[in-house]
């Protein structure tokens, strides 16, 4: 058996207590098989392109990415922009989950083909039910090629 398993979610952030929680609220609405943390940009880089320590993975991308901004080593906004200017990455659904709710950001996502951009709720509760719905709707109504 490999040791890498198909994944759904490919979840980027470098924020343990905000990467728990949006695995916790994925999982409780049964939204993801098989969800990945990546700490880093550099390292979501490695898993999208099957390189480094993710070079024996399969073959298939996963079905969504969740992708904070503020990250080390290489920013979300680096990670979306090789992501969608690469024929094997691009039509994979990303969405930016981050605390920037700054002008800037949001152009520069879209302008690089974010499929969407959801600010992080502060409070708790709204966190977990805004992953929940982007969850829902990617995972289970969207119809990606």
């Amino acid at each position: 058996m490999d040791k890498f398993e198909n994944v759904d979610i490919l979840l980027v952030e470098d924020t343990a207590s905000d990467a728990e929680l949006a695995m916790r609220a994925l999982r409780k609405g049964k939204l993801a098989n098989s969800i990945t943390w990546v700490k880093d940009g550099a390292e979501a880089l490695e898993f999208v392109f099957r390189a480094g320590a993710y070079a024996g993975r399969p073959d298939q991308n996963p079905k969504l990415i969740l992708l904070d901004l503020k990250l080390p080593k290489v920013d979300g906004i680096e990670v979306l922009r090789r992501i969608k200017s690469d024929e094997r990455a691009k039509t994979i659904p990303v969405v930016v989950l981050t605390s920037s709710a700054e002008e800037r950001d949001i152009v520069e996502s879209y302008k690089l083909g974010v499929n969407s951009y959801i600010v992080k709720p502060v409070e708790f509760d709204q966190f977990s039910e805004t992953v929940a719905k982007a969850g829902y709707y990617w995972m289970l109504m969207n119809k990606a090629p």
